[in-house]
C-alpha cells in the first residue's frame, strides 16, 4: 500500500504531465482570435501595392512592345486584353488594400478574390509574353 500512496502523491508527474505543455501553452498563447496581428496588415497592404505596380509596369511594357513595330489588329487586341486584365487586377487589389486599411484585423481574403487576382496575373503574364514573342 505504501507504494500505491507514494505513486499517487509522488513528484506530481502524473498530474503535471498532461497540464504542463498542453493546457499551459494553450492558455498562455491563446487562440488565433486572441493573436495580435502587429504590422502584418500593413505589410500585406504594401505587398499588394508593389504587386499592382509590377503589373502596371508589365502592362505598359507589353503595350510598348506591341505598338513598337507599328500597330496591327492582333497587337491592338492583345493590348486591349492586357489593359482589361490590368484594370481587373487593379480593382481586386484596390478592394483588398482598402479592406486592409479599414481595420486592425481584416477578414481573410475570400477565395473568389484570390482566384480572380491569380487568374488576372497569370493571364496578364501570358498576354505580355505573347506580345513580346
Amino acid at each position: 500500500m505504501g507504494r500505491v500512496s507514494r505513486g499517487e502523491a509522488g513528484t506530481g508527474r502524473e498530474a503535471g504531465a498532461g497540464s504542463g505543455s498542453g493546457a499551459g501553452g494553450t492558455s498562455r498563447h491563446g487562440t488565433t482570435g486572441d493573436r495580435d496581428p502587429g504590422l502584418q496588415p500593413e505589410r500585406t497592404r504594401l505587398a499588394w501595392r508593389r504587386t499592382t505596380l509590377a503589373g502596371t509596369v508589365a502592362a505598359v511594357l507589353a503595350v510598348r512592345a506591341a505598338l513598337h513595330g507599328g500597330p496591327s489588329s492582333a497587337s491592338i487586341v492583345a493590348c486591349a486584353v492586357c489593359c482589361a486584365l490590368w484594370v481587373a487586377f487593379l480593382l481586386v487589389a484596390q478592394r483588398r488594400i482598402l479592406a486592409l486599411a479599414r481595420t486592425a484585423r481584416p477578414a481573410p481574403l475570400p477565395a473568389r478574390q484570390a482566384t480572380a487576382a491569380a487568374l488576372c496575373a497569370v493571364a496578364l503574364a501570358v498576354c505580355a509574353a505573347a506580345l513580346v514573342v
